[in-house]
């Protein structure tokens, strides 16, 4: 290795300890490892001018094809690193069998809580975790999702420990946010890297639009021969408007607004300029606050008044299904070990974090006496908000968070400082080491689930940061899940970007665009986005 990895030459070999983070490829000793070989080899050939050269041709492609995010309101290219991630087939299979895993215990766990509730009755978990989650909705209790199917998609977010192993920090089983950076990403590396394409073996992304179409129209209502399916988004101010409207060209459907559909007779019908046609599987992109004014807020400009009732007598089908997000909620984050033993008589294949529970008097005391070494989230945080890493904050700050955490102890969990691993990023000329989460992407059609080989690797650009999120300044790398066979087509055939057109929209619509999806979640040491 020469001039690309300086950095890392000069930092020489690294004494394993449990404060130092586990890099992606340099082994403790600087060796590179294994899977990591060809990719050393080629960067170091391309050398730092032509890296530099193809990471700013990288980032304006971004912006010409309006790959963006939006952050406090002003649209942004979204970071992609030039690095790619790679991850080994042996490395990768546990991570899917665990994702899947997840997902099928979260789907009997909400079945659960929106139907007898037997896991309550055998002490799985305390009845309270649930009701008193600002995510439980009464208004869906027994009702019965089309299909059978509540988490049609997923978002796992995973960090990987001082020692390598990959631990689950978040799910996100609500309206995860992500899969077109995954797609995007692959293209723009195709691009910027050929001939590092070329010594590798990568398993592609591109039949996630083909698989998630695939499972919507498998859990449209019965009887229902040729189903149209729709993409609801909140509209063009939302931060994830870009993904919303590449997964509807993608997918060859209608991205649809509140104010083109409409419930009448428990159907919903959408306007067309032939008139209303009926609908009959919704891919929302809609938090559940925003979806119907007449069971939620009476003031949504986003929703479909009457959707909930064309749910309640099996004529539309929600995806993913409204009340999921109790399953979001880092309180029962700490229960899903649990919930798999419980549904599924197995250990779980990807481990928690080790999370402490304030709303217990002993987890609660303890973590008081080491505020300054912990992380605590609030449960129902998201994008980074609210986090509180210890070892970081202000006397003021820590006694502000114990006041915080005594007056509602169930709001807070508290989490050890996990160092995520770190990853070669090309920053100021030269490869330098950042920390990185993965977030994988599951799909359920109800028979299997199916994980998107890779995910979004997010990565936190400032030096020594913890928060990946791209609301907190973090970025992106395409992540190569590698095949021990060759496998055609690596990458995605994508549209260009998709067109926003010009709606005037009062300035309350706008606030509720830009609040009423979900934005990426959060991830720190200890506490991802």
């Amino acid at each position: 290795m020469s001039a690309p990895f300086e950095v890392y030459e000069a930092r020489g070999p690294v004494e394993p300890t449990p404060d130092t983070p586990y890099d992606e490829m340099f082994a403790p000793d600087a060796s590179v490892r294994p899977g990591y070989a060809a990719l050393g080899r080629r960067v170091q050939q391309i050398g730092p001018e032509d890296l530099h050269v193809r990471a700013e041709s990288l980032s304006r492609s971004y912006v010409d094809q309006g790959v963006t995010f939006d952050l406090g309101g002003v649209e942004r290219p979204f970071p992609l690193d030039l690095v790619p991630r790679l991850i080994e087939p042996d490395v990768w299979a546990p991570v899917e069998r665990g994702v899947a895993q997840r997902v099928r215990a979260l789907e009997a766990f909400l079945d659960a809580v929106y139907g007898e509730g037997r896991l309550f009755r055998d002490g799985v978990m305390p009845r309270h975790v649930v009701l008193s989650s600002p995510h439980f909705h009464r208004v869906v209790h027994g009702l019965e999702p089309v299909g059978g199917v509540r988490v049609h998609v997923a978002g796992i977010d995973l960090v990987r420990d001082n020692a390598g192993t990959f631990r689950v920090l978040e799910d996100n089983v609500r309206v995860p946010s992500g899969v077109s950076y995954v797609m995007t990403n692959r293209r723009a590396m195709a691009t910027a890297l050929p001939e590092v394409f070329a010594d590798h073996r990568i398993r592609p992304v591109a039949r996630y639009p083909r698989q998630l179409l695939a499972a919507l129209r498998a859990t449209a209502p019965a009887g229902v021969a040729d189903p149209t399916v729709v993409v609801l988004t909140p509209g063009v101010y939302n931060s994830a408007y870009f993904e919303h409207a590449l997964l509807a060209r993608l997918m060859g459907v209608e991205l649809v607004e509140g104010r083109d559909l409409v419930c009448r007779g428990g159907r919903v019908l959408m306007r067309t300029t032939n008139g209303l046609e009926p609908v009959h599987v919704i891919y929302r992109r809609v938090d559940d606050e925003f979806l119907d004014p007449v069971h939620f807020r009476a003031d949504s400009l986003l929703g479909v008044a009457g959707i909930v009732n064309a749910m309640r007598v099996g004529n539309v089908t929600v995806a993913n299904a409204l009340g999921n997000g109790v399953a979001d909620d880092k309180l029962v984050y700490t229960y899903v070990p649990d919930l798999i033993r419980y549904y599924l008589a197995e250990d779980p294949v990807l481990p928690n974090v080790d999370t402490w529970r304030m709303e217990e008097p002993a987890h609660r005391e303890e973590v008081l006496d080491r505020l300054d070494e912990l992380v605590l989230k609030p449960v129902d945080g998201s994008g980074g908000k609210g986090i509180v890493i210890g070892p970081r904050a202000s006397r003021a700050e820590l006694d502000e968070l114990r006041a915080k955490v005594l007056a509602d102890p169930r709001g807070w969990i508290a989490q050890p400082v996990v160092q995520l691993s770190t990853h070669p990023t090309f920053i100021d000329g030269a490869l330098r080491p950042r920390h990185v989460d993965l977030r994988p992407f599951a799909v359920n059609d109800g028979r299997e689930v199916w994980v998107l080989p890779g995910g979004l690797t997010r990565v936190a650009l400032p030096e020594g940061e913890l928060i990946v999120n791209s609301s907190q300044g973090g970025g992106s790398k395409d992540t190569w899940v590698l095949s021990r066979s060759a496998l055609p087509g690596a990458t995605a055939r994508l549209v260009q970007e998709p067109p926003t057109g010009r709606l005037d929209l009062r300035q309350m619509e706008q606030q509720q665009q830009q609040s009423g999806g979900a934005p990426y979640g959060d991830v720190v040491g200890g506490a991802p986005c």
